[in-house]
């Protein structure tokens, strides 16, 4: 039976995968050959020799050392667009917040509680939550992968104007989210022309901190910006003079980070909301878990952020995969394990190979590529 550890609560729509009767799930498996994990950090995670995978049910992977996961062999997944939609309408919604002042409106309200003459004082007391529409305003998604795809078209379809930016994009593709998108291979024309901004980017060392002084300063006075992302991708010190000084009117993040909570009303902190509906839950368990059971049972990888992309229907009786750093070829595979249909993929600097053979490889040909590789399992 193989054993399952999760380290976060997870949907129980896993076992529409994971068969009760080969896997067991628990939190406590001491020796696991895969893992379930949401947001616990494992950065100091002890690795067990028997583990080959770990699935985070959702899409940043922040939390899971990706160089040691692969130094141990172990190829990490994640959830690409699982819990898209579910980010998408907190996106909406922090769009429409950024405008008119409903929580200090809803705020107010509340406190006119017995006080008889309430009705007069929303009244009179209304004109201090004003704020403009979106319909029509211009806005520009910083990303256009499965979260900024959706945005796009969900403000299309509320009359904003739409300006994308994607440096993985190419214009037809572009066009393919939306005839009705604006495509630009340069953030300065988003800066430059947007009422709103939304970031759906990854953090990592060239996005780290790309909203900025600099980058502000080239912005619309009176921009608003959504960062439904990461935390990290703003740089807090540069918003906060911003919106000081009124260049920058409201900024809307789900990451609080302590620099930017409850230094200003002109912050909105959500506490991580992006993907916290019971749908996009089951959708990154259901995705994560099939993910975990296609790669234990048959070696195949898909949605991996560290490993080579390969998946290869099973042929023969048996099915050997190498996971390596070393330079490897059709030919050595070959030599070592002699008439066998091979399949190679690499990314960066690390390769994997399927193959498939007719009979049960021997194992002293099974222990030669162990010994030059990051891990080989004989499925």
């Amino acid at each position: 039976m193989y054993e399952i550890k999760k380290l976060n609560a997870i949907s129980d729509l896993i076992y529409t995968n994971l068969d009760k009767k080969a896997y067991h799930v628990s939190d406590d498996a001491v020796d696991p050959i895969g893992i379930l994990v949401r947001s616990a950090a494992m950065h100091e995670y002890e690795i067990n020799p028997s583990l080959v995978a770990v699935a985070r049910a959702g899409a940043g992977v922040n939390n899971i050392p990706l160089p040691k996961m692969t130094d141990a062999g172990v190829v990490v997944f994640n959830t690409p667009g699982a819990n898209a939609n579910a980010v998408k309408e907190l996106v909406i919604c922090a769009l429409l917040l950024s405008c008119r002042d409903v929580l200090g409106g809803v705020a107010f309200a509340g406190s006119l509680k017995g006080k008889e003459d309430a009705a007069k004082q929303v009244e009179s007391g209304k004109k201090a939550y004003i704020g403009p529409e979106i319909f029509s305003k211009t806005l520009g998604v910083v990303g256009l992968g499965a979260i900024g795809a959706l945005v796009t078209k969900a403000a299309l379809a509320l009359g904003m104007k739409v300006i994308g930016y994607d440096p993985f994009f190419t214009e037809e593709k572009a066009k393919s989210i939306s005839e009705d998108l604006t495509f630009t291979t340069d953030l300065d024309d988003i800066y430059q022309a947007a009422d709103f901004i939304t970031l759906h980017v990854p953090f990592n060392d060239s996005t780290k901190g790309m909203i900025n002084a600099t980058s502000i300063a080239k912005m619309k006075d009176g921009v608003r910006i959504v960062n439904c992302a990461r935390g990290e991708l703003v740089d807090n010190d540069a918003i906060i003079a911003a919106l000081e000084s009124g260049k920058v009117k409201k900024y809307v993040t789900d990451f609080p980070m302590p620099a930017v909570i409850g230094v200003s009303d002109k912050i909105i902190t959500i506490p991580h909301l992006g993907a916290s509906t019971p749908e996009a839950e089951d959708n990154c368990a259901v995705m994560a878990s099939a993910e975990l059971k296609d790669y234990i049972e048959n070696g195949n990888i898909k949605n991996s952020v560290n490993c080579p992309a390969l998946s290869v229907a099973r042929k023969g009786a048996a099915r050997v995969t190498i996971l390596t750093k070393e330079a490897i070829t059709e030919a050595d595979v070959k030599k070592v394990l002699g008439n066998a249909e091979i399949s190679i993929a690499k990314r960066g600097d690390v390769s994997y190979v399927i193959a498939d053979l007719d009979k049960a490889p021997a194992a002293d040909a099974v222990a030669s590529l162990a010994a030059k590789a990051l891990k080989v399992r004989v499925l």
